[in-house]
């Protein structure tokens, strides 16, 4: 065995101990496939949670369903009680989870990712912006005048984890500049979702309410202002922002998307200066060692052991840790939670012409397949043509054609601006529920077909796309 002299003592190569299946389970990915793989994996368990909550909700077992759903759960203190319904503790609680997420997807990727510079940035946004008002007017010209006309927003909204899915299932057909194409779009395509939400999906507002949350998100960037990296402080401060717009009538999952913007994008070391640390570090270690030693036995081994951990984490940013750990939660339990809540429709709403044949479902497909395709293609071609911004690399408009139809997706995003715009009109929700699912299987099959049958253009830019600034770009890492 190799030797090396440590202090004055020679010393054997230190062992590793690996468990019976480790190295299979030990293989490093990058972020990017790390994201990609959890995406894809989220899209075909939130299929299933979506079949299995249609199959209950046409079975003998829908009454005990709906019975579920709307059983309430009450947090009380002393004199204090707040109570909401199963359903609504999934769709205002569980999914300020979901809308934290997003809020850190974004921030990061104006930062540092598809979207932090100009000339990649143009096409996506204009591609997203395309891609929610031809929907939105689609819906609005057959729906404009009714009853109906409030669910606009529904047709809006790209659910990522479903169109990153099926590219996923394509494999190196697509170029990977194709689906940070996507994931870019979808991002904006949130971001445009959430404004809706703040800004037309609320009635009423609570002024004194309204002035609690004011000072409360006025804590949040004091926070960060005072250099606090600590997560649970902010989590601890959106958690009563959450209650206090709550309160205010605006919708309260976009407490997360405040809290994610106030969180610190900024690590505490830099690559030089955690460089120097490590090594500072690890020669501190060795002058501590002594032949047969072990960690676990020795203070001073295992104070430097614990001290490296620390500056690990303050070399990462308390975004990057946090989106890192909220993306399996998120996408295996928050979002399959919501399906299971909010997929469960009645079977005619599929199978009868009348069903189908109404300006509410006919509005939601209509939007999110053919506008969501001409939106996104037409804005895509718009701004290509002015010369704002280049294609992705190794793509053609066939791609684009791909994309666009997978953009019109809308599953949770859509599902729940359905809830917000028809929450007191079962009808119309089941109407817009059924274009939504509809919708969204029209257009991932298309899409799907559409970039199988594309051409495998070779990426000119493949060869010099430093490592270094795909890292920049992975979701996880900032």
């Amino acid at each position: 065995m190799a030797k090396r002299v440590l202090g004055k003592f020679r010393i054997r190569k230190g062992k590793v101990f690996e468990a019976p299946l480790e190295n299979a389970f030990g293989r490093l990915v990058t972020p990017f496939e790390e994201f990609i793989h959890r995406q894809s994996s989220s899209g075909l368990l939130l299929i299933t949670c979506a079949m299995i909550a249609l199959f209950i909700a046409n079975s003998p077992l829908q009454d005990a369903y709906k019975h579920l759903l709307h059983s309430p759960i009450a947090l009380q203190a002393g004199d204090w009680r707040f109570s909401l319904s199963l359903h609504h503790w999934i769709n205002d609680g569980l999914m300020a989870i979901f809308f934290f997420l997003v809020g850190l997807e974004l921030k990061r990727e104006f930062l540092v990712g598809e979207l932090s510079e100009l000339k990649q940035a143009v096409l996506p946004v204009f591609a997203a912006i395309g891609g929610m008002l031809v929907p939105a007017l689609i819906y609005a010209a057959l729906n404009g005048g009714t009853e109906a006309a409030r669910g606009w927003g529904i047709p809006m909204a790209t659910d990522i984890a479903f169109a990153v899915g099926c590219i996923a299932l394509l494999g190196n057909r697509v170029p990977r500049s194709v689906v940070t194409f996507l994931v870019a779009l979808a991002i904006v395509d949130d971001l445009g979702a959430i404004l809706v939400i703040a800004i037309w999906y609320t009635d009423t507002v609570n002024t004194v309410a309204l002035v609690a949350s004011g000072l409360l998100v006025g804590i949040l960037w004091l926070l960060k202002i005072a250099g606090v990296r600590r997560s649970p402080a902010y989590i601890f401060v959106g958690v009563l922002l959450w209650y206090e717009l709550y309160v205010t009538g605006i919708h309260p999952t976009l407490a997360g998307v405040v809290t994610a913007m106030a969180l610190p994008a900024k690590p505490k070391y830099d690559p030089v200066a955690f460089s120097t640390f490590v090594k500072d570090i690890i020669r501190s270690f060795d002058r501590s060692f002594r032949p047969g030693d072990k960690i676990i036995a020795n203070d001073a081994l295992r104070a430097r052991v614990m001290a490296l951990g620390n500056g690990v984490n303050l070399a990462q940013s308390p975004l990057q840790r946090m989106e890192t750990r909220l993306h399996i939660p998120v996408a295996f339990i928050v979002m399959p939670i919501f399906a299971l809540a909010n997929a469960g429709i009645p079977i005619d709403s599929f199978t009868s012409s009348k069903a189908v044949l109404n300006p509410v479902t006919l509005g939601v497909i209509a939007g999110l397949v053919v506008g969501k395709l001409v939106g996104i293609v037409g804005a895509t071609w718009v701004g290509w043509r002015l010369g704002l911004g280049r294609l992705p690399s190794g793509a053609s408009f066939h791609h684009i054609v791909g994309v666009a139809l997978l953009g019109g997706i809308g599953f949770t995003m859509s599902i729940f601006i359905t809830e917000l715009a028809f929450f007191d009109n079962e009808e119309l929700l089941v109407q817009a529920k059924a274009g939504v699912l509809l919708a969204s299987l029209i257009a991932g099959i298309g899409g799907f077909l559409i970039l199988r049958q594309a051409p495998v253009c070779e990426d000119e830019d493949d060869e010099s796309y430093p490592e270094e600034e795909v890292d920049q770009q992975r979701p996880g890492e900032y």
